[in-house]
């Protein structure tokens, strides 16, 4: 069913290919009878031009897990409720993208701050290649502004951390020992009351080899958030075996090497100027407001041909 789907997104992105430039064509022999059509020809050229942009990301995501979903989870850096705050903002900043790009999401774990934003938070994005186009975000994320906590209104910087690991499904064997795994169980925190349940229904795993944790308390029985949770953590385990092999092989991203709160992959500048700078790709935009309302392609973009560049050298 995924490989029928995939063929019938090629054909479809075929015949609309063919649409714009039928319809192109016909704009050019309007214009050469004198018909005014200069918005329309622009607005189809912009069109097209979305287009190919779109097709040429897809044809850059060409990994072994790029096509699947994604796990995502942002944990704060020091500096307690400014990071907590900023934390906060990526993860609605990366629900806004999900829902630009017609994905679906799932908050699986929601921990809030003490006074403000979140100590960590984890979700699904289900899509074709999300896991491909999160790849871009994993690292330390820094803001500057004015902080809306300092009754002084002085700069503050602020880190986060992402991580992105591939969802992976039955055809992939991973094998947890009963022994290896430590099951908590606890009350869920999710926002307002209708959402915090009065029983232990939030379930907590720790395999103690790798020292991985996941949690889930999206759900209201603590079965279902027991499954959710051995699905992540499937996911976070295989995730960890590949990156072993990669190190091993010398071939793994300097971005997931090194996710320390030195080694910022992208600023974000509110104050005393406003731009959002990638470090690794040097692609900016001034406009910070439209990227924290989700708008990431320029970024996803640039270190995909950044990655497809690195593998080429």
């Amino acid at each position: 069913m995924r490989e029928r789907k995939r063929l019938e997104h090629v054909l479809a992105t075929e015949a609309e290919l063919g649409r714009h430039g039928e319809d192109i064509a016909a704009y050019f022999e309007l214009a050469r009878e004198g018909e005014k059509v200069d918005a329309d020809l622009r607005r189809e050229i912009d069109s097209l031009r979305d287009l190919v942009d779109r097709l040429e990301t897809e044809t850059l995501l060409s990994g072994e897990n790029d096509a699947r979903n994604a796990i995502v989870t942002i944990h704060p850096g020091a500096g307690g409720t400014e990071s907590q705050d900023w934390a906060e903002m990526l993860l609605r900043m990366y629900l806004r993208w999900a829902e630009r790009q017609g994905f679906q999401t799932v908050l699986n774990d929601y921990q809030p701050g003490d006074e403000a934003g979140i100590k960590s938070a984890t979700f699904t994005v289900t899509g074709d290649y999300a896991f491909g186009l999160l790849t871009s975000e994993i690292g330390v994320h820094r803001l500057v502004r004015i902080s809306p906590f300092d009754q002084a209104k002085r700069r503050h910087t602020s880190f986060a951390s992402v991580f992105v690991s591939p969802e992976i499904d039955d055809s992939i064997e991973v094998i947890i020992k009963p022994e290896d795994l430590r099951v908590d169980t606890y009350r869920s925190s999710g926002k307002g009351g209708q959402h915090v349940n009065t029983t232990d229904s939030a379930v907590r795993l720790t395999h103690i080899p790798t020292g991985i944790v996941v949690a889930c308390q999206n759900e209201r029985s603590q079965h279902k958030n027991r499954e959710r949770a051995m699905s992540m953590l499937r996911s976070k385990i295989y995730e960890f075996e590949m990156e072993k092999k990669r190190a091993a092989t010398k071939k793994i991203e300097d971005s997931k090497l090194d996710i320390d709160f030195g080694s910022q992959i992208r600023s974000y500048v509110l104050q005393p100027y406003r731009v959002v700078k990638d470090h690794r790709t040097k692609v900016e935009i001034g406009d910070v407001d439209r990227v924290l309302d989700g708008d990431l392609q320029p970024f996803i973009r640039g270190y995909l041909h950044l990655r497809r560049d690195e593998k080429q050298s």
